[in-house]
C-alpha cells in the first residue's frame, strides 16, 4: 500500500512499496488520505512520488493511505455544462452547496455532470454511414442558444474507419448508449453522449487557421483601437483597481462569441459573488435570453486551495475547445493568470526546484505559451471552423509591467490591452492606455475594412491615433503657457483628442445603452469626430486671421452634443450631430 510519509501544506510525498503490484506514473490522479483528497503526481523520485493535492489537507496525516486512479486529470464533457458553475477541478458547486453549505469539505466527491437527467437526442447520421473522431453525430439543444453536438470521441483502440452500427432518437442520460460504431476489425465501440479529457492536453483539430473575422467586443477602444480577431490571445495587464474584472465582465456579456468560459483563478469570493449574481440577470445582447444559457462558470476563489488555481485554468481552456471542436466560436476569460502562475510557484518551492526571475520556476515561461497556444481558429475534426479567443488578465505588483509574467504574456500574445490605474482613478471605463497598448492585427483589419466598404474609418482610426499620441506633448505645454497661449491649430488637436478620449473611449457601463456600443454606431461616431476635426482645420486653415475660431467652435453647446452621442440609440441620428457643429462652425467663420 502506498502511504503518506510527509506533508507539506499541498504538497504530500508518498512512498511506494517494493513489492507493490501498481506503480504511479506521472500527472496521474490519486486520491489521498482516509478522506480521498483529490491529487496529482508531479514528480517521481526512486520510490517517492510528490503529490499536490486540490483540495485542503488540514487534518491529513503520515502514515494514511494513497490509492492511484489510473488516469490523468480530466473533465467529463457532454450535455449539463451550460449555465453551470464549477470550482477548480469542475466540482459542481451547486450540487456542493447541497451538501456542504459555505466551505466547501474536503472529499466530497459528486459527478462533474448530472447523471440522472434525460436529454431529447436527435441523430444526424444514418446506420451504415462512416464516421471518425469529432464527427457529430446528433445532437441535444441544452439551452434555447446553445445546441449541444455529440461527437465521437477518441478512441486509442479503434483500428482504421469507423461505421455506424446503430443509432436511435429518444431521451437519454450522460451515461447511457446513443449509438454503437464499428471499427475495420468488426469490434462495437458504445457512444455515449459524454466523454472524458485530460485537461493538460490539448484536444486535437485538423488544422490551424489564420484569424479572419473580428472578434466584437462592444467596447469601443477596443473594436476601433486595438482590434481583436477570432482565435486572438489577449493580454490585459494593470494593477489592483484597475478594472480589468470589469472589462473581462463588459467583455464576457457583449462579445460576438457563441460561448463564454470565464474562469475566476484566485479572485477574490466577493467578485466572483458579483459574477454569479450578475450573469443570471443579464439577457444576451443578440438574442435577449438569459446570457447564462451561453456561459460556463469556474470558480476558484482566493480562500480556495491554492494547488486548484492551476487546475482551474486548464479546465476552462479544455471546456472552450470542446465547444470549439463543435463548430463554435468560444472565448475563454482567464482571471487572472498572475494567480495562477503564483500558485506553480509555491508548487515549485515546494518541490525545491531551483528558481528563476523573481523565484518563478524556469519553466514558467513555457507553461504560459502552452496554455495561450490552445487559442486559434482551427478546422475541427468534424471538417468545420470554430475558434477559442483567451483573454487573460496580469495582475502586476505595484503596477510594474517588467515583471516577468506580464512580459511572458506580452509575448506569447496578439493584443495587448495595458490598463492605467491613473485612468481608473478618474473613472475612466474601460481604462486601457491607447498610447501603451498595441493589437498586431493592424494591416488585417484594414484589409477586413477595405473589403467592407469602411476603408475611411481604417483611415480615420489611424489619425485618432496620431490625435492622442500629440496630445500628450501638447498637454506638457499647456501646463507652462495656458490654454489661450496655445496656436489654433494645437488647441484643435486638444479638443478634437478631449473627445476621442471622453465620448469616444470611454463607455458608461452602467447606462443601458451605452454600456455595449455596436459597430455600425462605433464607425458614425468616429466619422463625427474626425469629420468635425477636418472641417475645423479647413476654416482654420482658409481664415488664418481668426484666432479665436477654434474657442467659438468648441463651446459648451457643441460638447454637449459630442458628448451626447454615446447616449443616442438609433444610429441614423447620430450624423444629425455633425449637421449642427458644420452650422457653427459657419457662424464661427462669419463673425
Amino acid at each position: 500500500m502506498i502511504k503518506i510519509v510527509e506533508i507539506s501544506g499541498p504538497l504530500v510525498t508518498a512512498q511506494v512499496p517494493k513489492d507493490s503490484s501498481k506503480y504511479p506514473m506521472m500527472l496521474e490522479t490519486v486520491y489521498v488520505g482516509n478522506a480521498k483528497l483529490l491529487g496529482e503526481i508531479i514528480s517521481i523520485e526512486d520510490d517517492k512520488c510528490k503529490i499536490q493535492v486540490y483540495e485542503e489537507t488540514t487534518g491529513l496525516q503520515v502514515g494514511e493511505p494513497v490509492e492511484l486512479r489510473g488516469e490523468l486529470l480530466s473533465v467529463e464533457l457532454g450535455p449539463g455544462l451550460m449555465s453551470q458553475i464549477f470550482d477548480g477541478i469542475q466540482r459542481p458547486l451547486d450540487k456542493i452547496n447541497e451538501v456542504s453549505p459555505i466551505f466547501i469539505r474536503p472529499g466530497i466527491h459528486l459527478p462533474n455532470l448530472d447523471q440522472e437527467k434525460k436529454w431529447d437526442f436527435v441523430p444526424t447520421v444514418q446506420i451504415g454511414e462512416e464516421v471518425e473522431t469529432g464527427s457529430k453525430i446528433g445532437y441535444v439543444d441544452e439551452t434555447e442558444l446553445v445546441r449541444h453536438w455529440v461527437m465521437i470521441p477518441e478512441m486509442k483502440t479503434a483500428k482504421g474507419s469507423l461505421t455506424i452500427k446503430s443509432v436511435e432518437m429518444g431521451e437519454y442520460n450522460i451515461t447511457e448508449t446513443v449509438a454503437v460504431v464499428e471499427d475495420e476489425d468488426g469490434i462495437e465501440f458504445k457512444i455515449k453522449m459524454s466523454q472524458r479529457w485530460p485537461v493538460k492536453v490539448a484536444r486535437a483539430c485538423k488544422a490551424k487557421l489564420e484569424s479572419k473575422k473580428l472578434f466584437k467586443t462592444g467596447q469601443r477602444v477596443i473594436d476601433a483601437m486595438f482590434p481583436v480577431l477570432l482565435g486572438a490571445r489577449v493580454s490585459t495587464p494593470g494593477p489592483f483597481g484597475a478594472g480589468k474584472t470589469f472589462t473581462q465582465q463588459q467583455v464576457a456579456k457583449y462579445s460576438n462569441a457563441q460561448i463564454v468560459v470565464y474562469v475566476g483563478c484566485g479572485e477574490r469570493g466577493n467578485e466572483m459573488t458579483e459574477m454569479v449574481k450578475l450573469f443570471p440577470t443579464l439577457k444576451d445582447p443578440n438574442s435577449g435570453k438569459p446570457l447564462m444559457d451561453r456561459t460556463v462558470l469556474i470558480a476558484n476563489t482566493s480562500n480556495m486551495p491554492i494547488a486548484a488555481r492551476e487546475a482551474s485554468i486548464y479546465t476552462g481552456i479544455t471546456i472552450a475547445e470542446y465547444f470549439r471542436d463543435m463548430g463554435y466560436d468560444v472565448v475563454m476569460m482567464a482571471d487572472s493568470t498572475s494567480r495562477w502562475a503564483e500558485a506553480v510557484r509555491e508548487i515549485s518551492q515546494r518541490l525545491g526546484e531551483m528558481p528563476s526571475e523573481e523565484a518563478y520556476p524556469a519553466y514558467m515561461g513555457s507553461r504560459i505559451a502552452a496554455f495561450y497556444e490552445r487559442a486559434g481558429l482551427v478546422t475541427t475534426n468534424a471538417n468545420e471552423e470554430g475558434s477559442v479567443t483567451v483573454i487573460g488578465t496580469v495582475s502586476p505588483a505595484g503596477g510594474d509591467f517588467s515583471e516577468p509574467i506580464t512580459q511572458i504574456s506580452l509575448k506569447n500574445s496578439q493584443v495587448f490591452l495595458a490598463l492605467d490605474e491613473k485612468l481608473a482613478a478618474k473613472r475612466h471605463y474601460p481604462s486601457i492606455n491607447w498610447n501603451i497598448s498595441y493589437s498586431l492585427y493592424e494591416e488585417r483589419f484594414a484589409e477586413m475594412m477595405k473589403q467592407d466598404g469602411a476603408e475611411q474609418f481604417a483611415k480615420d482610426r489611424i489619425l485618432a491615433k496620431k490625435l492622442l499620441s500629440e496630445e500628450g506633448e501638447l498637454l506638457e505645454m499647456v501646463k507652462l503657457v495656458g490654454m489661450d497661449g496655445m496656436d489654433n491649430d494645437k488647441r484643435l488637436i486638444l479638443e478634437i483628442a478631449k473627445s476621442l478620449r471622453e465620448d469616444f473611449l470611454q463607455q458608461n457601463g452602467f447606462d443601458k445603452i451605452d454600456t455595449y456600443c455596436t459597430f455600425d454606431k462605433m464607425k458614425a461616431m468616429m466619422a463625427v469626430i474626425i469629420d468635425t476635426y477636418h472641417a475645423v482645420y479647413k476654416a482654420m486653415t482658409d481664415n488664418p486671421e481668426n484666432e479665436t475660431l477654434v474657442g467659438d467652435v468648441f463651446d459648451k453647446d457643441t460638447t454637449i452634443a459630442l458628448t451626447n452621442m454615446k447616449y443616442i440609440e438609433d444610429v441614423d441620428q447620430i450624423p444629425a450631430v455633425a449637421e449642427k457643429i458644420a452650422e457653427k462652425i459657419a457662424i464661427a467663420v462669419g463673425k
